[in-house]
């Protein structure tokens, strides 16, 4: 945990844009998740304090993005975040920056007056933090993936109750895959 010493989290500044673009690209070794947060960041909906940047000794060394989704089902609409995506440079990976990231995010989610988080994600991280499969709030994603990757938080005990629907992404996370 010594590459730790010096974390700094905070929110991206806009001298941030062309590093944290590059780090997702290094990262997830392509470059969708990487014109992903690009293409965001240009939408009305984007929110400045949620996209939180690690740096270690000026180095932007992990980034995550919390955006807002919804979750629409029965006529009814939820508001929800969608966390993705979470990068850290392959070097400084299991060291704790991305768990970090995902906790602050997690309380600037609250702070903000989110009530739950959404996750498409890895199986053995993401549960650490308290997500389940979203399955079990009757909440369902837009496409077919396994129910162990797809995560659901409450940030408050109960604020997913009676939630049940298909979330719905904007459409920047399709056309980042184009």
């Amino acid at each position: 945990m010594d590459t730790l010493t010096g974390l700094i989290l905070r929110p991206e500044l806009g001298n941030d844009y062309g590093d944290i673009t590059a780090l997702n690209n290094i990262a997830f070794g392509q470059s969708m998740e990487g014109r992903l947060v690009e293409a965001l960041r240009r939408n009305p909906h984007f929110i400045k304090g949620l996209s939180l940047v690690a740096v270690i000794d000026g180095k932007l060394v992990g980034h995550i993005l919390f955006f807002p989704i919804l979750i629409k089902g029965e006529g009814k609409v939820f508001r929800s975040l969608a966390l993705a995506p979470m990068s850290v440079l392959p070097e400084y990976q299991g060291k704790g920056i991305g768990s970090a990231l995902v906790n602050l995010g997690l309380e600037e989610a609250r702070a903000d007056g989110f009530d739950s988080v959404i996750v498409l994600g890895h199986r053995d991280f993401y549960p650490r933090f308290g997500f389940v499969p979203a399955s079990r709030f009757g909440i369902s994603p837009p496409y077919e993936v396994p129910d162990e990757v797809f995560f659901a938080m409450e940030l408050y005990p109960g604020s997913l109750q009676g939630v049940i629907g298909m979330v719905e992404y904007p459409p920047e996370f399709a056309e980042a895959e184009a």
